[in-house]
């Protein structure tokens, strides 16, 4: 930088510049860290096939449907085994010491509201579910979804199941996801603060088309926010332990 440069924008304006390019670079190389440690640590989903029957009794008196709609935290990223995603131990409890639970598991990595209506929900209605859950919203979060956008999509997912199914419906709210060693300020408040609006649609939703609202995002946030055994080694998706936790609330709060 020369003298002519001083004098025309003077020492606190060269300042001002310097402090707001170190903030862009802050803000870059922070939001780059998020994704550049998810993908490196290239987790994929558990071998699984489209049906499971999970029988605990072979003398079964009744037998039962179970539909989990979403994205990668449905489909198991973070375990080696889906026997230790969420809803195969939801599956596990549902069929009891006498039930006879198949588990569809229709959901997809990176999968958003839109994908979730355009794919998954034709196939999830027709599989006839008695119980279905949703666990949707995360990437719609971090994909720049508009929350009018997500209302009208989330509605529309309700709306169908509602009409096309006889299931009884859980709706599952965004979960806190991220530990603070892999969001970083200020992403880890927007993203916090997105989820608390994408939830209350959400939970407005469920109103209206009186299905159950389980809000998961409360009961784990604290446990959540700090990395540990709970998350997998990118520190977003679940352990198996993380899934168990899951698996257990929302399973009280369905009874």
């Amino acid at each position: 930088m020369n003298k002519h440069y001083f004098k025309k924008v003077g020492w606190l304006g060269t300042a001002i510049i310097l402090v707001a390019l170190t903030f862009f670079t802050y803000f870059n190389r922070s939001y780059a860290h998020i994704y550049n440690h998810i993908d490196k640590s290239a987790l994929t989903t558990p071998d699984r096939t489209l049906s499971y029957l999970i029988v605990n009794n072979q003398m079964a008196s009744s037998s039962l449907t179970y539909v989990a709609l979403g994205d990668s935290l449905t489909s198991g990223v973070g375990v080696d085994n889906y026997n230790e995603s969420y809803p195969y131990l939801l599956a596990q409890y549902f069929s009891g010491n006498d039930k006879q639970v198949v588990l569809k598991d229709r959901a997809v990595q990176g999968a958003k509201t839109q994908d979730v209506l355009a794919g998954l929900l034709p196939a999830a209605i027709r599989d006839n579910p008695d119980i279905v859950t949703i666990l949707i919203g995360v990437n719609d979060i971090h994909g720049g979804i508009s929350r009018d956008d997500f209302q009208k999509n989330y509605d529309s997912i309700l709306q169908q199941l509602v009409a096309g199914t006889r299931a009884e419906i859980y709706v599952i709210s965004i979960p806190f996801i991220g530990a603070d060693s892999l969001i970083l300020p200020p992403y880890n408040y927007t993203f916090d603060l997105k989820t608390k609006r994408f939830n209350n649609i959400i939970k407005e939703l469920a109103i209206k088309y009186k299905v159950k609202y389980i809000d998961l995002y409360t009961q784990t946030e604290e446990l959540f926010k700090t990395s540990g055994s709970h998350y997998a080694t990118d520190f977003f998706h679940p352990s198996a332990q993380g899934y168990k936790i899951w698996a257990d609330l929302i399973y009280a709060d369905i009874n």
